[in-house]
């Protein structure tokens, strides 16, 4: 009976954390972000960087940007690139909210 209510609240504790967490997935940081010169308004989600040669990023939002070690926002986080800052980028995509 303890087993059966601890493992209920741990499934509606982490209901709880994506109910929550789902309003700031779905707003887009406002301003422009460059990487390699290309231009992204009001970006939102994982961007790939280049994959031999470190990707320029330029970051003219309003929210910081974190580079990643894999390809699709996953591995570990290696760099921050705060709002209103550039950087060169050492990793292999960057995810912005």
């Amino acid at each position: 009976m303890m087993r059966r209510a601890v493992k209920l609240l741990g499934a509606c504790a982490a209901a709880a954390v994506l109910a929550l967490a789902a309003p700031g997935a779905a707003q887009a940081a406002r301003g422009v972000l460059i990487i390699d010169g290309a231009r992204y308004g009001d970006p939102a989600g994982c961007y790939g960087l280049g994959d031999f040669v470190p990707s320029r990023v330029v970051n003219g939002t309003d929210t910081t940007a974190w580079v990643w070690s894999g390809a699709q926002c996953d591995g570990e986080v290696v760099q921050a690139i705060l709002s209103g800052q550039g950087a060169v980028a050492h990793g292999r995509s960057l995810f912005i909210e």
